[in-house]
């Protein structure tokens, strides 16, 4: 297929969307808490069913998309995404909030299913690891806008302003909480998103056999290997890492530096992403110097120096660990799925998928935390992330990839 740029624009537009949705949960947790006078474990079932939905709809998306096309799919996953957004701003409660999470989970991992390979045929294999690398830096970006958004927008409806923005909205906001005003724009991004795409016209996608959902006997094949469920693991352990941080982050520098979560909460989190997706930059660079597998090492040691101070150190100190443990595990994810498929010799395709469904991560280790919080306060809970990020050091001595990834020798240049 000619390689079509608006359709590479739209995908690169999808991925902005989903990051600036997916991880405005972070800076909302203690006002959330707040609002409805949670403990700790009730607030970690909001991060639980959004991932939760990941866990469940990753393998079956795939069958779905391979059965009705591309395009229905993302129509249904932001139909899905706009009846979430819209149900919580129109009836915003805790049950309401869980369902709705639910429901835009669902559409996210539909979304997140469909534009990989959408991309590929879009840009052209031979472009396809650039706008990969492109699709993270939009990810990124769209993480650091998100909470800046938030601020200016509690800011803009406060109650001594008398703005146009205000006077707009106000009749939208159920109960005084002007906080759901995020829910609010995100419903009118949803509409614009269905209806440009559309009048788009989507290209059939010819999958690779490493794209195509398996058959069941492939997946029980693969489940019975040793490796599958160790790198299975190091998924769960990696998104429960990167979730539990952005989304008790800001609640505790609320309860222990007693920062407000709209101002410096948000900031943290934002910071958190950017410096993310500044270290997915470096990464590539270090990559291609050093074996990916002493990378990992690096990074998990770092990582963990890193929560150390931020959970240990002063205010100031916190302010800043917490975003530099975002840099410190940026590269993780990747390494751990890409050693995770140098693994096997093959159906990377349904591995993929199993690999996909450890983002549960993000739903279950944030709901140990929080429910260890309670019992013994937020900061001792948060050390469980010791574990998690043991566990992927683990993975750093124990894999042994068939295929290892390519390095520079830099004496080839001097």
């Amino acid at each position: 297929m000619k390689r079509n740029n608006f359709l590479v624009g739209m995908i690169l537009l999808i991925w902005f969307v989903i990051s600036f949705v997916t991880n405005i949960l972070g800076p909302l947790m203690p006002i959330i808490i707040q609002t409805y006078k949670l403990s700790l474990t009730m607030a970690a079932f909001l991060p639980f069913s959004f991932f939760l939905a990941y866990g469940i709809m990753s393998i079956p998306a795939g069958i779905l998309i391979e059965r009705i096309g591309e395009k229905k799919s993302i129509l249904i996953a932001f139909s899905l995404n706009l009846a979430g957004s819209l149900a919580f701003a129109l009836q915003p409660t805790y049950v309401m909030a869980l369902g709705s999470l639910f429901t835009i989970g669902i559409g996210m991992a539909m979304l997140q299913v469909i534009i990989n390979p959408l991309m590929r045929i879009a840009g052209g294999e031979e472009n396809f690891a650039f706008y990969s690398v492109m699709a993270q830096l939009v990810f990124g970006l769209a993480s650091f806008i998100s909470p800046f958004v938030f601020t200016g927008l509690l800011k803009a409806l406060g109650p001594d302003q008398h703005s146009l923005l205000s006077s707009a909205f106000d009749h939208l906001i159920q109960n005084g909480l002007s906080w759901t005003i995020m829910y609010w724009l995100f419903s009118v991004i949803f509409i614009l998103m269905l209806l440009v795409i559309a009048m788009v016209k989507m290209p059939v996608v010819n999958l690779r056999d490493d794209e195509k959902a398996g058959t069941a006997t492939t997946y029980l094949d693969l489940l019975k290997r040793r490796e599958v469920w160790l790198f299975f693991l190091g998924i769960v352990a990696y998104v429960g890492t990167e979730q539990s941080i952005a989304n008790w982050m800001s609640q505790f520098l609320s309860a222990y530096h007693h920062l407000d979560p709209g101002v410096e909460g948000a900031s943290a989190v934002a910071w958190f992403w950017g410096l993310m997706t500044l270290g997915c930059l470096l990464g590539l660079g270090i990559l291609k110097l050093w074996d990916s597998k002493s990378v990992l090492k690096v990074a998990c040691m770092l990582a963990i120096i890193a929560i150390s101070y931020a959970l240990f150190g002063s205010k100031n100190v916190a302010l800043w660990a917490f975003p530099i443990a975002g840099f410190t595990i940026s590269v993780l994810f990747s390494i751990v799925f890409s050693l995770a498929l140098n693994s096997i010799p093959k159906n990377h395709g349904s591995f993929s998928g199993i690999l996909c469904s450890g983002i549960f991560g993000g739903a279950l280790v944030p709901l140990i935390i929080g429910s260890l919080g309670d019992w013994f306060g937020l900061r001792y809970a948060m050390l469980f992330l010791y574990v998690t990020l043991g566990y992927i050091l683990f993975l750093g001595y124990y894999a042994k990839p068939i295929v290892s990834n390519k390095t520079v020798d830099l004496r080839n240049f001097f």
